[in-house]
């Protein structure tokens, strides 16, 4: 899944430079113009933006609710077949997987956030500016912080992601959580 996601924002930051060099005259993407192009492809943020979020939401949810289970020792029949004795090696590593989720998860969100937020009063904006309300200045702005963020969180997100996929690698080998969940 982190592949897939990964190849969802690279797509992401392709149309975004499809998008802003066609606003600024440099390329003549399929003769569409700057305006038909910033459409599908803020939609198309949007849905990116959300699978990556949900997958950090997600990783970290698993994992908090393995440590629940650990440290409630309730329903250890889902971790294992025959609950050990001492749950300690496993409480000790789980309390480093939950410790790096929270961390992939805080580290990512907030960026996604952000390009939502710019992304959104930037696709406002040049609605706004194509009707003569908003300055070109305004539109130009939002979108040159929405491609900061964006370029700043697609490295994040890039990091996280593979960090996220080897994470929950190793807490499905070391409770032997089958691949075809999460």
């Amino acid at each position: 899944m982190a592949y897939l996601l990964r190849a969802l924002i690279t797509i992401m930051m392709l149309g975004l430079a499809i998008v802003n060099l066609s606003a600024l005259g440099k390329i003549d993407f399929f003769e569409l113009g700057h305006l038909r192009l910033s459409m599908p492809f803020f939609i198309y943020v949007i849905f990116a933006q959300a699978f990556v979020m949900f997958y950090f939401i997600g990783v970290s949810r698993l994992t908090m609710n393995i440590w629940n289970i650990l440290n409630t020792k309730e329903n250890l029949n889902e971790l294992f077949d025959t609950p050990p004795e001492d749950l300690k090696p496993y409480i000790k590593k789980t309390r480093k997987f939950a410790q790096d989720s929270n961390t992939f998860k805080r580290q990512t969100i907030p960026w996604t956030m952000l390009m939502l937020t710019l992304g959104t009063f930037a696709f406002l904006a040049g609605g706004a500016h194509d009707t003569k309300l908003v300055s070109k200045h305004v539109h130009s702005g939002l979108v040159y912080g929405f491609t900061v963020a964006a370029t700043i969180g697609f490295f994040r997100q890039w990091y996280y992601l593979g960090k996220a996929h080897t994470h929950l690698r190793k807490i499905k080998a070391l409770f032997m959580i089958s691949d075809q969940s999460m």
